[in-house]
C-alpha cells in the first residue's frame, strides 16, 4: 500500500509539474508589457539553451546568428523530413518527454501538432510586419520562409539555352538517363505538381525517362547537380540552386510551368522546456535581420516591409492544404511505382 501511495504521489507530482510547465510556456509566449525583452532575455540567461526540430538544411547560418546575439543561449538543432519531425515530436509527448523549444516546419506537419494540441500559440512585436495569411490559425504558427521546386542543371554540362524550359521538354529522349530526383517529401510534392499540370498520363510518360531516385535529401542532391554527377533534377528547391549559385557554383534554376512551394513556419511546443529563449528565437527568425538573412541563403520572406522574391506565375501550395496527407499519400504511392524503376 505505502508503494502504491508513494507511486501515486509520484504520478500526481509530475501531472502537476506538466501543467504548470504548460502554463508558464503560455504566460510567457502571451508576455506583452513594455518589460518583455528584459523579461525574455533574463530567462533566457538562466536557461541557457534551446533545442530546434526543423527540417531546414541551410538553416545553420541563421542558427549561428541568433547564437551570436545571444552568446549566453547554446542553441542545438535536430533537422529531418517533416513526417519524421511531426512522429518524433508525436511520440515524444505521448511519452511525456518534452525537448523541443521551437519549431520550423511545414504547415502540414504543424497542423497535425496543432489538432494534438502539442502546440502553445503566441504572440510576437514582429506579427505586425506579416499579413494573416502568413499567421496560422490561433496563432500556432507564422510562415518564415518559402521556396519553389523546378529544374535545377549544371551549367557547364548544360547551356542554359538548351535546358528544358517546360514540362514537355522532358520528354526529350536526350535527357534519358541524365536526370534524378530526392526519394523524399519531395517526390511526393513533385509528382503530384506534374499531375496537377499535365495528368497521371503525362507523369507516366515522364517515368520512362529512367530517372534516377536518390534517398537523400533536395540539398544532397542540388550538391549532386553542382558537382556534375548529376546534370539536371527537374525537383529541386531554387533557395538551394540559388544559394549554390552565390557561392559561384555552375548551376541555374527555372520554373517548368507550376511550380510546388513549400513553407516553412516557426512553432512553440506547448511543453517548451526553454521558452524564454524559444520566444527568443521566434522573435529572431521573424524578424527583419532574420528573414534578410534567409533572403541570402535564396528563400522568400513575408514580411510586408520586404521586397519579395520573383515569384513564379503559377504556385501550388499544398501544404497548406487540410486534405493535403491524403494526396501526398496518393502522390507518393504514384511516385515509387512509377520512378526509378
Amino acid at each position: 500500500m505505502r508503494r502504491l501511495i508513494a507511486l501515486l504521489a509520484l504520478t500526481l507530482g509530475f501531472a502537476t509539474a506538466a501543467v504548470g510547465q504548460s502554463a508558464n510556456v503560455a504566460a510567457i509566449a502571451n508576455y506583452t508589457a513594455p518589460d518583455r525583452q528584459k523579461v525574455l532575455e533574463d530567462g533566457a540567461r538562466r536557461e541557457g539553451r534551446i533545442l530546434i526540430y526543423a527540417t531546414g538544411t541551410q538553416a545553420d547560418p541563421l542558427y549561428e546568428a541568433f547564437g551570436r546575439k545571444y552568446p549566453f543561449i547554446r542553441v542545438e538543432s535536430y533537422k529531418a523530413n517533416s513526417p519524421s519531425v511531426t512522429r518524433r515530436m508525436m511520440e515524444e509527448y505521448a511519452a511525456h518527454t518534452y525537448l523541443a523549444d521551437a519549431i520550423d516546419l511545414s504547415v502540414a506537419g504543424l497542423r497535425q501538432m496543432a489538432e494534438a494540441g502539442l502546440l502553445q500559440s503566441y504572440r510576437t512585436p514582429e506579427h505586425a510586419n506579416y499579413g494573416p495569411s502568413a499567421i496560422g490559425p490561433d496563432r500556432y504558427w507564422t510562415i518564415d520562409y518559402e521556396s519553389y521546386v523546378g529544374l535545377g542543371f549544371n551549367t557547364k554540362i548544360i547551356p542554359p539555352p538548351e535546358a528544358p524550359r517546360t514540362y514537355e521538354d522532358l520528354l526529350d529522349p536526350k535527357w534519358r538517363g541524365r536526370m534524378a530526383v530526392p526519394g523524399t517529401t519531395t517526390l511526393a510534392n513533385w509528382i503530384g505538381t506534374m499531375e496537377m499540370e499535365r495528368g497521371e498520363p503525362f507523369v507516366r510518360r515522364f517515368a520512362a525517362q529512367n530517372i534516377r531516385v536518390y534517398e537523400v535529401s533536395g540539398r544532397a542532391v542540388a550538391n549532386l547537380v553542382v558537382s556534375g554527377e548529376v546534370p539536371l533534377s527537374p525537383a529541386l528547391f531554387n533557395s538551394h540552386i540559388e544559394n549554390s549559385a552565390d557561392q559561384g557554383a555552375p548551376v541555374e534554376w527555372r520554373a517548368l510551368g507550376g511550380v510546388y512551394a513549400t513553407t516553412g513556419a516557426m512553432a512553440l511546443p506547448a511543453r517548451a522546456p526553454h521558452p524564454h529563449a524559444a520566444m527568443l528565437f521566434i522573435d529572431f527568425i521573424l524578424s527583419r535581420e532574420g528573414q534578410t538573412l534567409y533572403g541570402k541563403l535564396g528563400y522568400a520572406s513575408a514580411r510586408t516591409d520586404l521586397g519579395a522574391k520573383q515569384k513564379p506565375q503559377k504556385v501550388y501550395y499544398f501544404g497548406d492544404e487540410p486534405d493535403f496527407p491524403v494526396k501526398y499519400e496518393r502522390w507518393m504511392t504514384l511516385g515509387r511505382s512509377v520512378v526509378g524503376k
